[in-house]
């Protein structure tokens, strides 16, 4: 029997960037709030325009009167979230098993580095400060590098002795936790390895953040919004493999289905 194919083989993404507005859908609570750094809009075969805005922000809805169909996107339709993790589509030929979590973060990684490249992220200032209480040698570790930090949008400052004030987070991240993410940032920044480049660190931080900043496992999404994951994943390159390197999804052929159930 074949073995099924994981995300890991990057599917070729048969899209064309257009721009145009969408209309917000409350994808992640909080998410669609604030400014967003804008993804490339995408034209479906249909010659209807969707926008595709931060993957931790905003998300296209599904045009009622054209439902997806499998045959016309390499990952299919969806047709089910299970355990509130998984989403299950149909293809043309078989099924697409996605890990939302894994692929969502993969996607803001994406958008986090070729924002980083266009210059500093946009970010949103905090109404209170968030003061993290922290060893004071972490605290040291976080201040030495409040540089490239800020490049992405967080903006710390030392709070006296054994804290820092979190005054902006990155706008594409929309409501996260500031203080688990600053406590992460330390544990990530005492890994580095001091013969490492700039690029390489700078990409570290990206994917920390975009684990803050991805759909969670257990959050519960509609159709269109499984559906606008999966289109997103098809226009992403890379997005086959989470920020770990794990795969997003897995592909079961329906001949392989077949052979489970003995009718081939």
């Amino acid at each position: 029997m074949r073995a099924f194919r994981t995300g890991m083989e990057q599917p070729a993404a048969p899209w064309q960037a257009t721009q145009s507005p969408s209309r917000p859908l409350d994808f992640v609570s909080g998410f669609s709030q604030g400014p967003q750094v804008a993804f490339e809009s995408l034209t479906v075969p249909s010659g209807r325009t969707e926008t595709f805005d931060a993957p931790a922000g905003r998300w296209p809805t599904e045009d009622a009167a054209s439902p997806v169909h499998p045959a016309n996107h390499r990952l299919g339709a969806a047709r089910a979230q299970l355990h509130e993790n998984y989403i299950v589509s149909q293809t043309d030929d078989g099924l697409v098993i996605v890990d939302q979590h894994a692929a969502h973060e993969r996607l803001v990684f994406e958008a986090m580095r070729k924002a980083i490249d266009a210059g500093r992220l946009a970010s949103q200032a905090l109404l209170i400060p968030e003061i993290v209480d922290l060893p004071e040698e972490e605290c040291d570790r976080l201040m030495a590098h409040a540089t490239e930090l800020d490049s992405f949008g967080l903006a710390i400052e030392r709070f006296g002795p054994g804290a820092v004030a979190v005054r902006e987070t990155p706008a594409m991240l929309g409501e996260i936790d500031a203080a688990l993410l600053v406590r992460d940032l330390a544990d990530e920044i005492a890994e580095w390895n001091t013969a490492e480049g700039l690029r390489g660190k700078l990409e570290s931080v990206a994917a920390t953040m975009a684990c803050h900043g991805s759909v969670r496992s257990g959050r519960r999404l509609r159709p269109e919004e499984m559906n606008a994951l999966l289109r997103q994943m098809e226009a992403t390159p890379g997005s086959g493999q989470c920020n770990h390197g794990r795969p997003t999804y897995i592909e079961l052929k329906l001949s392989d289905i077949e052979r489970l159930f003995g009718r081939s």
